[in-house]
């Protein structure tokens, strides 16, 4: 079976996250996010995938090869320009035209049955079958007036108060026929839920939706990657110990995954599910609460609490710090006696003096320098990237 992945956007919701890292690269459970995502397809027997790439999709590239690792076959289409979620699916026509397919969002963290959800497809007579799912806001999404029949007849995109006749959301996953090409312009910019289902509604051309179940996110802001994060922390089987590791009667309580090499010192405590990369340094008296996760070739120092936060890799926290819900970048360094509060999101070679507070929900680009005694209570910006952040 064959999936389509969309990796074109550029993540500007995510920022600072994404200036080093496109969205589908950011690390869950330090690895690639979009990694997961093949994972889950290979599992499901989808084995032919298609990547639509286009904001830094050089290094997706790089990072998964041509899949063989983990059973697939990969093929590459990048977009010279944006064209859209439709549009990015029809410069890919050459690889997907041949049989039906299922398209997903790079950005996607789920458990779903899409093996399922493909026989659905297969067993109507639609073009296109669009996955949908029920949940308690859906202003962010696309809605669907779905019949009995699974037959959709009423789309729209985000919609506004007094507009919302439904709550169910489409995932952003569609199996569509080779027959959808003939409704997508070529070379256009040209989106799915914003023009094509709105256009073939109007046709009257027959439009399905499925109902999943299981859990599904899409990775587009800090508050739903922490969730991400969560659900996959959720799922660790158990403790596992790669390689070397030393500690000197610490108080560990699994479920953890520890890379090669990792060091815990005296009197600290890890009560997880947690996750910890190779090469790591964690000093005495450290406290590591639960729905953490630590990259690798990280330091952590003396009398420090890392609570529900994820730090990418190569970042140094000083003695008595205090990190609670945040997200620390790679290669940031945070100095002593300093706070973060719950939902601060922290850029890649940021330096933060010691004695500092970054407080809640406030984001720093990278490579900016915070200086020590400092209260930050806004956003930093750095005038040497893109200062937006709301959008894709």
């Amino acid at each position: 079976m064959k999936a389509c992945i969309m990796c074109g956007g550029a993540g500007t919701r995510l920022r600072p996250l994404t200036f080093k890292h496109p969205k589908p690269s950011i690390p869950i459970l330090n690895k690639p996010s979009v990694l997961h995502l093949i994972e889950h397809l290979s599992r499901e027997g989808f084995n032919e995938i298609v990547m639509t790439l286009g904001y830094m999709g050089d290094l997706i590239e790089e990072q998964l090869g041509d899949g063989h690792m983990f059973g697939v076959h990969i093929e590459y289409v990048y977009e010279k320009e944006k064209l859209g979620t439709a549009g990015g699916i029809k410069n890919a026509e050459e690889y997907l035209k041949d049989e039906p397919f299922i398209v997903l969002g790079g950005d996607h963290v789920l458990n779903l049955d899409l093996r399922e959800m493909y026989r659905f497809h297969e067993e109507n007579d639609a073009p296109v079958t669009i996955g949908l799912i029920s949940i308690d806001d859906p202003r962010e999404f696309g809605i669907a007036d779905m019949d009995i029949n699974n037959r959709i007849h009423r789309f729209l995109e985000k919609p506004k108060a007094g507009q919302i006749f439904s709550n169910l959301a489409s995932t952003g996953i569609y199996v569509c026929s080779p027959s959808i090409f003939e409704w997508i312009p070529e070379g256009k910019k040209f989106d799915f839920a914003k023009d094509l289902f709105p256009f073939m509604l109007a046709a009257d051309k027959k439009i399905n939706g499925v109902l999943v179940r299981g859990q599904w996110t899409d990775v587009g802001s800090s508050a739903a990657y922490r969730q991400a994060q969560r659900w996959m922390l959720d799922a660790l089987p158990g403790t596992t110990i790669e390689g070397n590791f030393t500690t000197r009667n610490a108080r560990i309580k699994g479920p953890l995954s520890i890379g090669n090499n990792v060091c815990i010192g005296s009197n600290s405590s890890l009560v997880g599910p947690i996750v910890i990369g190779e090469n790591t340094t964690i000093g005495d008296n450290v406290l590591i609460g639960p729905y953490s996760v630590i990259g690798s070739n990280c330091t952590i120092e003396d009398n420090t609490k890392i609570l529900s936060s994820y730090l990418f890799d190569n970042v140094s926290i000083g003695k008595e710090s205090n990190i609670s819900g945040g997200v620390v970048a790679d290669e940031t360094i945070i100095g002593e006696h300093c706070f973060l509060e719950n939902g601060t999101v922290i850029g890649h070679k940021v330096l933060i003096g010691s004695n500092s507070t970054i407080h809640s929900g406030v984001k720093i680009w990278p490579e900016v320098v915070i200086d020590k005694d400092s209260s930050i209570k806004e956003n930093v910006i750095n005038s040497g990237y893109d200062a937006a952040h709301e959008g894709s």
